[in-house]
């Protein structure tokens, strides 16, 4: 963990930290709607989604709850070196939480979508890297204080990293990772899955 806190040459540099990254919460989004789609075009019904059963939703909660105010001006303006240990431990409790429930359907996709951001995130201290060129695809403008997203001059494991950008046209458009649509299309099967299951179930009764 000490090495979260340690600034070297594939660090972000002074002044060009991004805005908070956003992407990998609207790809959930996304998510959710595809499987909702997929889920009623397959005959499923929304009643499925009720007898989910996840475990360890607190500790889901606590983490992003964290992100929320980890992000919160005031907060990002303050938090200094904390930072990135903050960011990486709230996102490790929701890994862990993916984990727990890991036998769902979708779930271990959404599982290795986390572990390859959660692995570029602690391999470049604590952000995840933006290449300048999805960036520049979306017209995002960086800012000064803390955010988990950054521009890196060498980023580590950069395949991992925010090198791609969805169209300006598509609804809260934003740099992602090959994590991020893989945790999505993650979501979107254990959707569409529980809302077939309800159909299933009702025709054997």
């Amino acid at each position: 963990m000490a090495g979260l806190l340690a600034t070297d040459a594939t660090g972000p540099a002074h002044g060009q930290v991004s805005c908070a990254r956003q992407g990998g919460r609207m790809f959930i989004l996304y998510g959710l709607l595809a499987g909702l789609a997929a889920g009623l075009f397959s005959g499923g019904g929304p009643g499925g989604l009720t007898e989910l059963r996840l475990r360890w939703v607190p500790v889901v909660l606590a983490g992003l709850l964290v992100q929320v105010v980890l992000f919160w001006g005031p907060v990002s303006d303050r938090v200094g070196t904390l930072g990135p240990v903050l960011y990486v431990g709230s996102t490790a409790l929701v890994f862990a939480a993916v984990l727990r429930n890991v036998r769902l359907p979708g779930l271990p996709i959404v599982a290795a979508g986390a572990a390859c951001n959660l692995a570029a995130i602690i391999a470049n201290g604590g952000y995840m890297p933006a290449s300048q060129g999805a960036l520049a695809a979306i017209g995002h403008v960086l800012g000064s204080t803390y955010s988990n997203s950054a521009v890196v001059a060498r980023p580590v494991l950069e395949p991992l990293t925010d090198i791609f950008a969805l169209p300006r046209w598509v609804p809260f458009s934003n740099v992602f990772s090959v994590g991020d649509l893989l945790i999505a299309t993650g979501v979107a099967v254990v959707i569409a899955w529980a809302m077939r299951r309800s159909r299933a179930r009702a025709s054997l009764s």
